[in-house]
């Protein structure tokens, strides 16, 4: 039965993935945010292409800007790049514990490791660098705490998915399996799930970014640049050579100013007790 059904999945995933590659290199977004739609899609097959179409896709020629700029959108895109990005990294730290032979702690650890490793230092402050000025070192201080936060959501939910699925499928710890990359994409769509509240918060109190629109053809706006806390859903990056301007469009009543650092203390603790509670499920 289950292998009929990653039979069916892995189909499926493989045309979404096309379908994906293909499509996305016209959609006016940033190349970061293309690619981790690209990696999504690779894990999580016709639902990641499902949030391209519904989330950034442009559904008419010059819409991009209003389009993302809803709220979901935006948290749909933060909550996108953090699983593309730290999601690879814990994939890969599976991988490795398990070729390694870890197990425990020491598996968990490894994977949480390398998926925030990854994701906070390269996928989010290296490929954002702009957003703090180029500045590589400023980006990493901007992103650490939205990156913090978002990964061990993103964590507790993959953890408590594939950790004992993978004990009751014989096989399945091995990469070289099929039900290892089944069971990870199942894993990786959960701990989405449970990212993106934490997302939502994030995007709505200026904390991280969303969904931008790139558009290089377009006439180059006064030179600038804004921090990842500016990046609020309805501002979109506009980018032409070396130029970059920022715009706002819509109706955004629902974002907040910056929170108190008492409430960013508390989300923080908050986001550290969830994943304390996954580790304690599956250990």
């Amino acid at each position: 039965m289950l292998e009929g059904v990653m039979l069916l999945w892995f189909i499926l995933t493989a045309l979404s993935l096309v379908f994906v590659v293909v499509d996305i290199r016209r959609t006016p977004e940033a190349t970061v945010l293309k690619w981790g739609f690209v990696i999504l899609t690779i894990f999580t097959g016709p639902i990641g292409a499902f949030f391209y179409v519904l989330g950034c896709r442009e559904p008419l020629p010059g819409t991009h800007e209003k389009y993302v700029a809803a709220t979901w959108r935006q948290v749909l895109g933060s909550t996108m790049h953090c699983a593309a990005g730290d999601g690879l990294g814990i994939v890969a730290g599976t991988a490795l514990a398990s070729v390694m032979e870890f197990g425990g702690a020491a598996d968990i650890a490894i994977e949480y490791v390398i998926g925030f490793g990854f994701g906070w230092m390269f996928f989010q402050a290296f490929a954002m660098r702009d957003m703090a000025g180029g500045d590589y070192l400023k980006s990493l201080k901007m992103t650490l705490i939205p990156e913090f936060f978002s990964m061990n959501m993103l964590m507790a939910g993959m953890m408590v998915v594939s950790k004992p699925w993978m004990a009751e499928v014989e096989g399945s710890m091995s990469p070289a399996s099929a039900s290892f990359w089944f069971i990870m994409s199942m894993a990786l769509l959960a701990g989405f799930i449970c990212a993106y509240p934490m997302n939502w918060w994030l995007v709505t109190r200026n904390l991280k970014h969303g969904m931008m629109t790139v558009r290089k053809a377009q006439t180059a706006a006064p030179e600038g640049s804004a921090d990842m806390g500016s990046m609020s859903h309805g501002e979109h990056s506009h980018h032409s050579g070396d130029h970059q301007g920022h715009d706002q469009s819509g109706e955004h009543g629902e974002m907040s100013g910056r929170p108190s650092a008492g409430a960013v203390a508390a989300m923080g603790l908050l986001s550290i007790l969830i994943l304390a509670i996954g580790v304690a499920v599956v250990l």
